[in-house]
């Protein structure tokens, strides 16, 4: 059947699969794709591609897959659309077609059926094929169109024909768009404060900032201010270790939190039982949270230690004090007890594999050389359905237990602020940051080993930012077998993200559509792009994003294509604009009128400089310090560059009549960013038609370093950073009194 040559056969199935021939980098210069990469990515799928045979076979294993399986694994129904058709597909020899009928049902989530119907005989046949000398033939069936959203399992099965048969497939009954609130659409803007949770100072915390802080701004901010959402990093589960595992967008899991955040005061066990109060006092025990409180920097290590001891006294008296029976069988005797049962029966086998993962890495923690990742654990523990996990999580049910009880804690208090927020009257409230992936060698990557590509990294081409291009080190999800699992893991990632607040910014939402993939051990430069099912992804994100009542933002930053933000925006998805970058085609900085409405406006983000550091260079200066420049000339056009930028920040500033009578539009005479040129610079955001306006934390204090110094691990302390005030300052700082009123009074957010 495929007679090409092998180096075409190679440039059909990367076809097939989403493997991109080419593409144009940010300069437009196109990139053709290697067969090198091609052979490795797919072979990262997981596709048998090292001659011309295997080529063969897969091509015709592609052909024929869903003749084979009886129906495609994934449908989607737009709400409100006219009726849709899926197709099964059914072995049948020749002169059987008459007898072959159809009993087809539509199951709800809950388990309950929503629709079922016997069609044929006399069934019209589509279409035909011979596989392997038999004889196929696909029927086609209308969908209901009335059905509720939600997700739904269509099982078909079939009589007559060569045999009988039953096919599955996941149907989707999705919106047309994500959640946007009525207000929005009806001049309404809001605007909200953006921070660093890590970052926050108190007196209250143990070294960094925790729920009771978050709680704390809550107030300040929605109540005192008048702000309408909270943007923070993510809140997903780190390791907490340096340098390796404090990074936020590379968590273990991105299903679930970061206990390193729970306010160990609030813990119930923490304020009722004597050991906890006995180690709390112990003046030892106090130096070590207080000096973390005291540290300059986030120390992660002496904090988690400090508070993982303090929750494992608390897990043994929780037991002991809410349950009865013997491990691994309790039963809950009160309601505290019937809560946490309650959580893990709602959150189910994800969250059990979740801390069984975390009760295997304790275990081998402890053996004698012990391994750092876990696909050097034991063979037998690699796979999280094999025997041996199942009878390591019968004996080691307790510690399961201990991890599922720290993710309950965490869970219920931001759930609480949540409710927080209603309270101060704020209409988001929490804005959250979903990481684009996680450490392939930690709990998602244990878990999910089904639907990411191993051995590929994603990242980002060259550009003037990575003339090398960015390899990010994280394991894309493979597209292929994403699709066939129904989209399971996606689904949960975004159910679980969504249920804390009232929106939610995606990461390099580019993902959605197409990622630059690299093969593990080469160059980004030999890394080409690999699209995915964007309407079936969207579809799902609409889903979630209207069930959770949350808006999307999406980070449409670097390399976006025009199509991407064409597809986005009807899809409801808020664009994400930086101030730093949105210029008009010959540099100056575009008018806020040419802003979008749909969108989000900020100044800058926690991988830029603050706009202290920005005004003063710190970035450049720090970049230099650490080597990162090629060469004195390039630090030395990079300041050139910066004085420019400078000037025609105060030439917009001024155009608009915001820059103060006595500020020159001279940066040489301007040479600090002062309150009021941050002022100036959210009322220009705040004069655009952006849906919402985000203040960063540092900016209002006037923080010199930024967040995160990309291109750097451990010689810059990224993610460490704590502001230099405190929370109970904060609410005392009129800077922020006097940027909150300059943004209610610029246009009507509430």
């Amino acid at each position: 059947m495929y007679s090409q040559s092998e180096s075409d056969l190679l440039r059909l199935l990367a076809d097939r699969a989403g493997i991109a021939a080419d593409y144009y980098d940010i300069a437009g210069t196109q990139h053709v794709t290697t067969d090198e990469t091609r052979r490795a990515l797919l072979t990262a799928m997981s596709l048998r591609v090292a001659n011309r045979e295997e080529l063969v076979a897969e091509l015709e294993a592609w052909d024929d897959r869903w003749w084979l399986r009886g129906c495609e694994p994934v449908h989607v129904l737009r709400s409100g659309r006219s009726a849709e058709t899926w197709s099964v597909y059914v072995a049948c020899d020749s002169g059987d077609d008459a007898g072959l009928s159809v009993k087809w049902t539509v199951t709800a989530e809950q388990g309950d059926t929503q629709c079922e119907r016997v069609e044929g005989p006399g069934l019209r046949v589509e279409e035909t094929r011979t596989i392997q000398r038999r004889r196929f033939v696909r029927i086609s069936l209308a969908l209901p169109h009335d059905l509720p959203l939600g997700y739904y399992s269509l099982t078909a099965y079939t009589k007559g024909g060569s045999t009988n048969a039953e096919a599955t497939s996941r149907l989707i009954v999705a919106p047309e768009r994500c959640y946007l609130p009525g207000q929005l659409q009806h001049g309404v803007r809001w605007w909200g404060i953006a921070l660093q949770l890590y970052s926050l100072r108190s007196q209250h915390n143990w070294g960094i900032g925790d729920f009771h802080d978050l709680g704390a701004v809550i107030d300040w901010a929605g109540t005192q201010l008048g702000a309408a959402v909270i943007g923070l990093n993510p809140l997903h589960a780190l390791k907490n270790t340096k340098p390796y595992h404090v990074s936020p967008y590379a968590p273990t899991s991105r299903l679930f939190l970061n206990d390193v955040y729970i306010d160990i005061s609030q813990v119930s066990e923490c304020r009722t039982d004597a050991e906890v109060q006995a180690r709390l006092a112990d003046p030892s025990f106090r130096a070590r949270i207080d000096a973390a409180r005291h540290s300059e920097l986030v120390d992660y290590d002496a904090v988690q230690s400090v508070k993982r001891e303090v929750l494992e006294l608390c897990y043994r008296a929780f037991v002991r004090d809410n349950f009865d029976g013997v491990e691994p069988e309790l039963h809950p005797t009160t309601d505290r007890g019937r809560s946490f049962q309650n959580f893990t029966e709602r959150e189910g086998e994800s969250l059990t594999r979740y801390a069984l993962f975390h009760a295997l890495e304790e275990v081998q923690r402890s053996v004698p050389s012990p391994p750092v990742i876990w696909e050097d654990w034991p063979a037998s523990y690699r796979t999280p359905m094999s025997e041996e996990v199942g009878e390591f999580r019968r004996r080691y049910m307790h510690r399961v237990r201990f991890f599922q009880y720290v993710q309950w804690l965490a869970a219920e208090q931001l759930s609480s602020l949540v409710t927080r927020t209603h309270d101060a009257g704020m209409p988001i409230g929490m804005y959250h940051d979903f990481a684009l992936g996680s450490d392939r060698y930690g709990a998602d990557g244990w878990l999910n080993q089904e639907v990411l590509a191993f051995t590929a990294d994603c990242g980002a081409p060259p550009d003037a930012f990575a003339p090398e291009g960015q390899n990010w080190g994280f394991s894309p999800l493979d597209p292929v077998r994403l699709r066939e699992s129904g989209y399971r893991y996606f689904s949960e990632l975004l159910r679980n993200n969504l249920r804390y607040g009232g929106a939610i910014r995606i990461d390099h939402v580019m993902a959605l559509f197409r990622l630059f993939w690299i093969p593990r051990g080469l160059p980004p430069a030999m890394g080409t792009y690999v699209y995915y099912r964007d309407d079936e992804l969207l579809a799902i994100l609409a889903l979630e994003s209207v069930r959770a009542k949350a808006l999307v933002i999406g980070e449409d930053l670097g390399t976006v294509p025009d199509w991407v933000r064409e597809r986005l925006g009807p899809a409801g998805v808020l664009s994400y604009r930086v101030f730093y970058f949105e210029r008009e085609h010959w540099g100056g900085w575009k008018p806020p009128a040419h802003y979008p409405a749909q969108a989000l406006a900020v100044a800058t983000t926690h991988d830029l400089p603050t706009l202290a550091g920005y005004w003063e260079g710190m970035d450049i200066e720090t970049r230099s310090a650490l080597g990162l420049f090629p060469s004195d000339a390039a630090r030395q056009a990079m300041w050139v560059e910066r004085d420019r930028e400078k000037s025609g920040i105060l030439a917009a500033l001024k155009s608009e009549g915001l820059l103060p009578s006595w500020v020159s539009d001279d940066p040489a005479y301007t040479p600090t960013m002062t309150p009021e040129l941050v002022e100036c610079i959210h009322q220009y955001l705040a004069r655009s038609p952006a849906w919402m306006v985000l203040v960063n934390l540092e900016d209002i204090i006037g923080t010199r370093l930024q967040a995160n110094l990309p291109g750097t691990l451990d010689q810059h302390p990224n993610w460490c950073r704590k502001l230099r005030a405190t929370v109970d300052d904060l609410a005392q700082d009129p800077r922020a009194e006097r940027l909150s009123a300059l943004l209610r009074s610029t246009r009507p957010f509430v």
